[in-house]
């Protein structure tokens, strides 16, 4: 465990790369070849950090890398289309956390540090269309309160991430990672593949080396689904950890934007940066002890000893090489001392109605105040729909707008009928489900596989596989898959899920699981290998 590996950066000389004369901050990045070796394949926060602490790269020469490799395999080669568009000041940012690297200032662990942004979070002077051609020219004048940590934190942006169109609520038959801006985001392990949805493009960019670590966001499976299927490490806060000021919202009451990383000390420190209180979020007032947590520092291997993990066996039925994964899961956490015992929820599914009312209701209140404060050029959900009417060729090509449709016609956040369906989801999934599973048996953390095998984009999310992570989407609580394996050489997720303001303790049990598994395998991208037109 290496998350201090940065402090030794303020502490070097800056003789070598770092503060040579770079190239002109607005240049474009050198020609590359889709088969060239990537100099930074897979390597994690630490190492980069690392790296330039010694002075054998630069922020810059990160930045060069990765926009080089973004046009070898996101605009050519296998064409992924995971980045919507590129932040025409990453360079000239990246020279600036260089030149504070050399004058021995270093911000902390993500001081030059490239990251992906999902393209529903505010970053100027980029725009922010949550993949809707409505919103393709809105550039909200400010940035997220999440991407004011990470640029305060020394972070360098470097674009904003396709997705699936509106966070894949607008229609009841949607195709993850499609969007009528971007189009549609392909999966780096089988291009005829889904990436899931809706953080499709931030999981593709991370997963296929396109960036050294990205930002999702989740209602219910958004980013847990595509970094499962991406043999990504997904984190998925506790509702309030993470502010959702300046994202483009769906439900206040279970909207988290989080950490997906190749591994789970990079989830940690990027959780460490982006968790914080917020006046323009009342939901984050009750973070205050967590603000400044330093999930990192309490990485351990070994501490799988006397967890007690109860393992939702009813959410394995989803496939028979899920289950059989699975259960090579749960033998390594009882071999690494871990006591494992089948549980379950008792009020599972229970929710699935009310939820959706939830979502009905708070998503036309949400986006409508979104629009207006942020004076977008479309200011309420009747204008979107008449929008996406009147566009519909471009818009509405491969599935409707059913969603955007029922949500308008709700009342408003005081219906009886809302208020009722709110309390009670909360109380099906949480108390009622999630906390009495833990009670039951005395339970540390609830294990489940995070979801299927990725399906045929031409079956559209109609093939759904099913998931383990809904009870916790609904009750706002954390939960966090890692990689477990691969089925047919595509990646299998297992997922944690804890009480509330339980991330600590599920990112040591995940990377206790990680160390041990060691399960990610990189997409066939590396090195010039192409990318497989269908998994085998």
């Amino acid at each position: 465990m290496r998350s201090t590996a940065w402090l030794l950066a303020a502490g070097l000389c800056c003789a070598a790369s770092a503060c040579r004369p770079q190239p002109e901050p607005d240049s474009p990045p050198p020609a590359a070849s889709a088969a060239e070796a990537f100099a930074y394949a897979e390597a994690d926060i630490a190492d980069l950090q690392a790296a330039m602490a010694r002075g054998e790269t630069s922020s810059h020469a990160l930045v060069q890398a990765y926009l080089a490799r973004i046009v070898a395999l996101d605009r050519n080669g296998p064409r992924l289309n995971a980045y919507l568009e590129l932040n025409p000041r990453a360079r000239a940012e990246a020279a600036e956390r260089d030149a504070e690297r050399c004058a021995g200032r270093v911000r902390g662990p993500l001081h030059g540090i490239p990251i992906v942004l999902k393209d529903n979070i505010d970053a100027t002077p980029m725009a922010t269309s949550a993949g809707s051609l409505a919103l393709a020219g809105f550039r909200p004048g400010r940035d997220a309160f999440l991407v004011q940590r990470l640029r305060e934190a020394g972070a360098v942006i470097l674009g904003k991430a396709n997705l699936s169109e509106w966070a894949n609520f607008r229609s009841t038959h949607p195709v993850s990672g499609w969007s009528s801006r971007g189009g549609q985001t392909r999966n780096p392990y089988a291009l005829d593949r889904s990436p899931c949805g809706s953080s499709s493009g931030s999981a593709v960019a991370v997963a296929a080396n396109l960036a050294a670590a990205g930002i999702g966001t989740e209602t219910d499976g958004s980013i847990l689904c595509p970094a499962a299927m991406n043999g990504l490490v997904g984190l998925k806060p506790t509702v309030g950890l993470v502010s959702r000021d300046g994202i483009v919202p769906i439900s206040f009451s279970q909207d988290s934007a989080g950490p997906m990383t190749r591994s789970v000390e990079d989830a940690a420190l990027l959780l460490a940066v982006i968790a914080g209180r917020d006046p323009q979020d009342p939901a984050t007032a009750d973070n205050s002890t967590l603000a400044a947590f330093d999930y990192a520092a309490r990485l351990r291997e070994g501490s799988l000893r006397g967890v007690r993990v109860g393992l939702l066996r009813d959410r394995m039925a989803i496939s028979p090489e899920v289950a059989t994964a699975t259960e090579r899961a749960a033998a390594t956490l009882r071999e690494a001392g871990a006591v494992v015992v089948d549980a379950a929820i008792p009020t599972q599914g229970q929710w699935h109605a009310d939820e959706l009312e939830v979502l009905l209701h708070e998503f036309k209140a949400g986006l409508e105040r979104y629009l207006q404060e942020g004076q977008a050029p479309v200011a309420t959900l009747d204008e979107l729909i008449a929008y996406n009417r009147e566009h519909a060729d471009q818009v509405m090509p491969h599935f409707g707008q059913e969603l955007f449709e029922q949500a308008a016609r709700r009342g408003d956040l005081a219906s009886p009928g809302y208020i009722a369906a709110r309390m009670r989801a909360r109380r099906l999934a949480g108390a009622e489900g999630i906390d009495a599973a833990l009670r039951a048996q005395k339970l540390d953390v609830l294990v489940a596989p995070t979801t299927g095998v990725a399906w045929p984009l031409s079956a559209g999310d109609a093939a759904f596989p099913g998931a383990g992570y809904g009870a916790a989407a609904v009750a706002g609580y954390p939960a966090l898959t890692v990689p477990m394996g691969q089925s047919q050489g595509l990646p299998l997720g297992l997922t944690f899920i804890g009480p509330t303001w339980s991330e600590a303790r599920l990112l040591q049990i995940g990377y206790a699981y990680e160390q041990l598994t060691r399960a990610r395998r990189p997409p066939p991208l590396l090195a010039g290998d192409r990318a497989p037109s269908a998994a085998r």
